[in-house]
């Protein structure tokens, strides 16, 4: 489900002009966060760490509005729920390419990573456009495990409109005592500034950090 909103009595209506008119309205914030006790919890309850930080980031996506609002034609819609769209390797085929995968969000985690983990697996192909095309009601999800890095770009449509968060991750890494991962949000300023993405990592920090 999803709702129009009244651009005319929006309080963003004036930031969403301004930024809507710029050809590349996308930004990109890099940080590393810390993931000790969310890793730690992972191994206890045998969850994979990827498939249990899928459900990690669309659960704070759901929970913030900005993170639901997409563009139509010029128009802003907020959808109630968001669903992941994840790149997973095809081990299956033993070669060194990806495969882009989209399910249903579930709510609960340990319902979420055998089931995301089976959809994965049951996919043959590398793009499942049928469950991409004309849809927006997502988020795009990749993790690139084999570099810690310190800034990615995305390869992106030139299309002011395209207002589907990326969010990415790199390998983990140790320093003082703590495990540190390499995370990345792109977003299209139109809906979302510095101060949701704040907000953002706050509130997934703090999930991280308290996870039972």
């Amino acid at each position: 489900m999803m709702n129009y909103i009244n651009m005319e009595n929006w309080n963003r209506k004036e930031h969403f002009n301004f930024f809507h008119r710029m050809d590349y309205p996308q930004f990109n914030t890099c940080m590393n966060i810390d993931i000790s006790k969310f890793y730690e919890y992972t191994k206890k309850e045998n969850l994979s760490f990827y498939y249990a930080t899928v459900h990690a980031v669309t659960k704070i996506t759901n929970s913030i509005d900005n993170f639901r609002y997409r563009i139509r034609d010029g128009k802003v819609v907020e959808h109630d729920l968001i669903h992941p769209s994840f790149t997973d390797m095809n081990n299956e085929k033993a070669d060194d390419l990806f495969k882009m995968v989209t399910v249903d969000f579930r709510e609960s985690m340990h319902e979420f990573v055998p089931y995301a983990k089976k959809q994965s697996l049951d996919q043959k192909n590398y793009f499942s456009l049928d469950k991409l095309i004309g849809r927006d009601d997502l988020i795009y999800i990749t993790c690139i495990p084999w570099i810690s890095f310190t800034h990615i770009s995305h390869t992106i449509t030139l299309n002011k409109n395209d207002a589907v968060p990326r969010i990415s991750w790199g390998k983990y890494f140790k320093e003082n005592r703590k495990i540190l991962l390499p995370f990345s949000i792109q977003a299209n300023h139109a809906l979302i500034d510095g101060y949701h993405v704040g907000k953002f990592v706050e509130m997934l920090q703090e999930y991280f950090d308290h996870i039972k």
